[in-house]
């Protein structure tokens, strides 16, 4: 079996939400790290964006999108930065062992922006 990977793999591309799974790259950035188990803090960068690991299913990223439009409406003036107030941190820790992110079968690790402007800023900082 051959496998490909890709950079960035959009997982939701919503009108309000935009989310971006970036495992392959932690993922590589805690295999080339002298650090054999430790923890992976990933967070966003610059502007209104979050880092969470979650199953990536397109239901879910529906779901969630119309819950924080019934709690924040579309038209509400700094609705974004209400969002983010109500998603939480915009960093992720996640143990790894023998250079592996520990995961679960289905997690992914999702960058989550909540402007127009959809940046994939991340970084990662490992503790070992």
């Amino acid at each position: 079996m051959t496998s490909i990977e890709v950079p960035y793999s959009i997982a939701a591309a919503l009108p309000t939400l935009a989310v971006v799974d970036i495992t392959n790259e932690v993922s590589r950035e805690v295999a080339q790290s002298a650090h054999d188990r430790g923890l992976a803090y990933v967070s966003s960068g610059p502007g209104l964006s979050l880092v969470r690991v979650n199953e990536r299913e397109s239901g879910f990223f529906e779901d969630l999108e119309c819950l924080l439009a019934r709690l924040v409406p579309n038209d509400k003036p700094d609705r974004e930065r209400l969002v983010a107030t109500l998603l939480g941190p915009r960093t992720e820790c996640i143990p790894f062992q023998d250079n592996r992110l520990c995961l679960g079968q289905w997690q992914r690790v999702l960058l989550v922006s909540l402007d127009a402007t959809h940046r994939h800023d991340w970084t990662v900082t490992l503790l070992g």
